[in-house]
C-alpha cells in the first residue's frame, strides 16, 4: 500500500485539521512536538504522511501530485487557480472575501467608476470586478496590511478577508460589497482521486460524520 500524503496549510488550519482527523482515528503524534525540525511526519500504521506548507503553496503541491490531499482556505484555492478537485467544505476558518473602503467609496462602486483596488488577492479582485461587476479597475498587489491603502490614498477600496470587521472599523473602513464566503476546504489531486479513490472516499465519508 502506498502512502497517502497530506499537505496542510501552516498555522490555525493545520491545528484544526489535525484535531478533526483525530476524531476519525487519524493521529500523528510527531506533529505535536513543538520543537521538531522534521518536515515530513508519518503514521506508519495507516500509511499516511503529513507535511506543513505555506497556504499559497498547498494547491501547487496537490496539483503536481507531491501531496494527494490538501487542506487550505477557499481564498487560496480561488487565488491560485490550480487544477485540482475541491471535495469538501470542512466548516472551520469561516470568514468572507469583501470589497472594503471608506463609506465615501460606495458611490464609486455603484457608478462603475475607474478606481484603484489594493489587495493581497489580485486574481480574486480581478475576477470579481472584471467578470462579475464588469467594472474596469486598476489592481495593486500588496503583501502587508491592505487596510492602509485607502487611508494613505493608494487606492479607493481594498479586497480582503474579513473575519470580525474590527480592524476595518478601527480604521474608519467598512464592508461595501461581499464577494464570497470562505472556509477551510479539502482538495485532492486529480490522479490520486482515480488511483486511490476507495481510500479517499472512505476518509471523506468518515470526516462527514464529524463535521
Amino acid at each position: 500500500m502506498r502512502y497517502l500524503t497530506f499537505a496542510l496549510a501552516k498555522g490555525r488550519l493545520a491545528k484544526k485539521s489535525l484535531e478533526m482527523f483525530e476524531k476519525v482515528g487519524i493521529t500523528c503524534e510527531e506533529m505535536k512536538d513543538k520543537d521538531t525540525r522534521k518536515l515530513i511526519f508519518v503514521n506508519e500504521e495507516l500509511k499516511l504522511k503529513f507535511f506543513l506548507a505555506k497556504a499559497g503553496d498547498v494547491p501547487t503541491y496537490v496539483e503536481y501530485g507531491a501531496a494527494d490531499i490538501g487542506v487550505v482556505g477557499k481564498d487560496t484555492i480561488l487565488e491560485e487557480g490550480r487544477k485540482l478537485f475541491e471535495v469538501m467544505d470542512l466548516g472551520f476558518g469561516k470568514c468572507r472575501m469583501c470589497v472594503c473602503g471608506p463609506e465615501s467609496a460606495r458611490e464609486l462602486l455603484k457608478h462603475h467608476e475607474m478606481i484603484r483596488v489594493a489587495s493581497k488577492y489580485p486574481n480574486i479582485a480581478k475576477d470579481y470586478f472584471y467578470n462579475k461587476k464588469h467594472q474596469t479597475v486598476e489592481i495593486i498587489k500588496l503583501n502587508g496590511s491592505v487596510e492602509l491603502a485607502p487611508i494613505v490614498n493608494l487606492s479607493e477600496v481594498i479586497v480582503d478577508i474579513v473575519e470580525t470587521g474590527s480592524t476595518l472599523r478601527e480604521n474608519g473602513l467598512t464592508i461595501l460589497e461581499e464577494i464570497c464566503p470562505l472556509s477551510a476546504r479539502m482538495v485532492v489531486n486529480q490522479v490520486s482521486m482515480k488511483m486511490e479513490n476507495e481510500r479517499i472516499m472512505k476518509l471523506l465519508n468518515e470526516l462527514k460524520t464529524v463535521i
